[in-house]
């Protein structure tokens, strides 16, 4: 019960729950940064430090009696160590794999004192670029689309006031939005480089360890079971050596060699074997989002075929002849008020675009003549809820 608060506390710290009237600033590959991985690290951290799972995460044995408290204290606090060359050796020549005589060359750990630290730092790691994106965002998605998510609107005449005023709004900050898609771009590419950071830093926690350590296990599970020798054990041994020294009666000192049991290793194994995993999988989906959003950038025609197959919208010249009026940022401010609306009602907002662009607004000024950002906003209808609300963003 214990872990199951634990865990209802992380969940509600990092908000994962359905939510069904919160404006979308992102896309799916930019949530499963800040949901879905920095939930699993949480998580993870949350159960390294439930030790009621597996008791005490370490267990020594010595030859001085009554004094295992001691040494299970002082082996945790500084280090223990394995012997590589013994990894492979079979049971019958060695108690354990990387155990034996005190010769050769050691392996030494204490990364376990530090896992639940860089989990959970790990966690805010992956969290970071959404932050600063809601900065920079500023919660004007969620005021444009104020009243159009969720349930549809009953009345033609209300959907029509509500479609007209975000049409104003998109023709009076008509490319004034590049800044705000630049943003956006730049928070996609710090997530791609967020978790190619991540795979790299974990490897140098582990000794170098991490880069191939999803498929070392992979090749051991298909190996001859006489001849294998497990990768988990070799990264995280489950019983390892531990030297203290003490002072003996006569004041000489004295050489304790301590066997200690590593019982939170069989977490970390198989914590660190799902991080590989899902660390190559973000990694792939956060490349290709971040290509996406290049050939977005760089070419018309993506944001063309966007518009047209996705959004089922108007025929080909009317496509093209918005793309040409609309700049990067214009449209990206409409693909996230289209994750907002009902196919139906983003279409009337694009027809009420389209027809505005092409006839002008009803005062007969050109959507192109707005000076600057500012004097913009506060002509549009929405500015004193965009000024209301500026700073009131939710997580």
């Amino acid at each position: 019960m214990a872990v199951f608060g634990l865990v209802s506390a992380v969940a509600g710290f990092v908000k994962v729950r359905f939510l069904i009237d919160k404006a979308i600033i992102d896309n799916m590959v930019f949530r499963m940064h800040y949901r879905l991985t920095s939930a699993i690290l949480f998580l993870c951290c949350v159960i390294i430090t439930a030790n009621n799972l597996i008791g005490d995460p370490i267990n020594c044995i010595s030859e001085l009696p009554g004094a295992n408290h001691v040494i299970n204290t002082y082996c945790w606090i500084t280090y223990t160590f394995t012997l590589p060359g013994n990894t492979a050796k079979p049971s019958s020549h060695v108690a354990h794999p990387g155990l034996g005589g005190d010769y050769g060359d050691k392996r030494y750990h204490s990364y376990y004192q530090w896992v639940p630290f860089m989990l959970f730092f790990q966690g805010v790691l992956f969290y970071i670029p959404h932050w600063i994106w809601k900065q920079w965002e500023e919660g004007k998605i969620r005021i444009i689309s104020e009243g159009m998510r969720g349930a549809m609107i009953d009345t033609k005449q209300e959907r029509q006031a509500k479609t007209e005023r975000v049409v104003q709004y998109l023709i009076e900050t008509l490319h004034l939005h590049n800044s705000y898609a630049a943003g956006y771009f730049f928070c996609e590419v710090l997530n791609f480089v967020n978790t190619i950071g991540n795979i790299f830093f974990v490897d140098t926690f582990l000794g170098g360890a991490f880069l191939t350590y999803g498929t070392e296990v992979l090749k051991f599970s298909n190996m001859n079971q006489e001849q294998r020798s497990d990768p988990m054990i070799e990264v995280f041994p489950r019983v390892t050596k531990c030297t203290f020294h003490k002072f003996g009666a006569s004041g000489s000192i004295q050489k304790l060699d301590a066997l200690c049991i590593l019982a939170l290793n069989i977490l970390n194994e198989k914590i660190y074997i799902l991080l590989w995993f899902w660390f190559i999988i973000l990694a792939v989906m956060s490349g290709l989002a971040m290509l996406y959003s290049m050939a977005i950038v760089l070419m018309p025609s993506t944001r063309e075929t966007i518009l047209k197959r996705r959004f089922k919208f108007g025929s080909s010249a009317t496509v093209s002849a918005l793309i040409r009026k609309t700049q990067v940022g214009d449209f990206l401010m409409l693909h996230l008020l289209a994750q907002n609306m009902s196919l139906t009602m983003f279409n009337e907002v694009l027809d009420e675009f389209c027809r505005r662009l092409q006839f002008g607004s009803g005062s007969g000024a050109s959507p192109t003549s707005v000076p600057s950002a500012p004097s913009t906003l506060e002509m549009s209808p929405i500015y004193p809820e965009i000024e209301k609300y500026a700073k009131d963003t939710e997580i």
